[in-house]
């Protein structure tokens, strides 16, 4: 039987998830815990964020301008952001590390691809996308994940193809929060919260070029900066 406030997952669903690392396996389990609380109040996480759909439309525009090649919005979560990519006109798929929220996912957008994966092993062909969408979900990867992270994304993108980053940045590098608890959920949840100098040089290091850097202040509900990074592989 489901427990309240959560949805049944379908096995084809449950076996899709990989054998993986630690930091995985406890990320996965905190969002599956939290997945119906999550969605109902991050089901469009952009709704009230002008200056960073702003952002996400200009990645569009210029993924559509590279030709047909698809979007992977990597950590889609809800896929609220996956659907507002697709009303631009952009072919987009979305890959989230939980069960729970694929299958919600799949619930909310019936049109719209959604599947399980990990960023740091995607099930992708090489040099097939578009654009990569990655918005606050390098948060959860270690320090010492993030080069093979990057790495798969220079992989599956085209030449000439875009990345767009977004994650709560920091002072400094060493800023680190674990969550035991969230929307009244037991968990083990890590967030790791990096400069932007760090994580543009890191792009770097993965062949991908940092090509516009935006930086904007918290908002009311928020404590920490917002970044914005934009990437591409080159031609």
């Amino acid at each position: 039987m489901t427990a309240p406030n959560q949805v049944s997952v379908p096995d084809s669903i449950q076996a899709a998830v990989p054998d993986s690392p630690d930091f995985l396996h406890a990320t996965r389990a905190s969002y599956d815990a939290m997945a119906a609380d999550y969605t109902e109040r991050y089901a469009d996480p952009l709704a009230d964020l002008p200056l960073d759909r702003a952002l996400v439309g200009a990645f569009a525009e210029l993924v559509r301008s590279q030709g047909p090649a698809p979007v992977a919005d990597i950590g889609s979560g809800p896929g609220g952001v996956t659907a507002r990519v697709h009303a631009l006109g952009v072919p987009v798929f979305g890959v989230d590390l939980s069960p729970r929220m694929v299958a919600l996912a799949r619930r909310a957008h019936p049109e719209l691809r959604f599947h399980v994966g990990s960023m740091t092993s995607l099930d992708l062909p090489d040099e097939t996308l578009g654009g990569v969408l990655a918005l606050y979900s390098i948060i959860h990867v270690p320090d010492a994940a993030l080069p093979t992270v990057f790495a798969e994304f220079h992989r599956v993108l085209a030449p000439g193809g875009h990345v767009l980053l977004g994650f709560q940045s920091a002072a400094a590098d060493d800023d680190h929060l674990h969550l035991t608890e969230r929307f009244g959920h037991e968990m083990s949840l890590d967030y790791w919260f990096r400069t932007s100098a760090k994580v543009a040089g890191l792009l770097a290091a993965a062949g991908l070029t940092v090509r516009a850097r935006t930086v904007r202040e918290p908002d009311e509900d928020e404590k920490r900066q917002r970044t914005y990074l934009l990437a591409r592989k080159p031609l």
